[in-house]
């Protein structure tokens, strides 16, 4: 019996571990294109290699649509979306 707790003990670390190290790649930024790179240099007036609110405010229409959305940001606007 005590070999039976211990084994389903160990199989539950390892699927945990593993849950957990899936749950982190999801969490990766997008790869930005040559035009999407060129567009954050072109507004990133901080030089810090992101574009931060004010930045991305300043961004004309026509280049936001180029750049890639977040999925928070979809969420947000799905549901501005929806109080309308």
């Amino acid at each position: 019996m005590k070999k039976l707790v211990i084994a389903l003990t160990i199989v539950s670390a390892m699927v945990l571990t593993t849950v957990a190290e899936d749950a982190k790649k999801e969490h990766k930024k997008p790869e930005l294109t040559a035009d999407q790179k060129a567009l954050v240099e072109k507004y990133d007036t901080n030089k810090d290699g992101k574009l931060d609110k004010d930045e991305r405010a300043k961004m004309t229409a026509e280049d936001k649509a180029k750049m890639p959305q977040h999925k928070k940001a979809d969420k947000r606007a799905d549901k501005r979306a929806d109080k309308k």
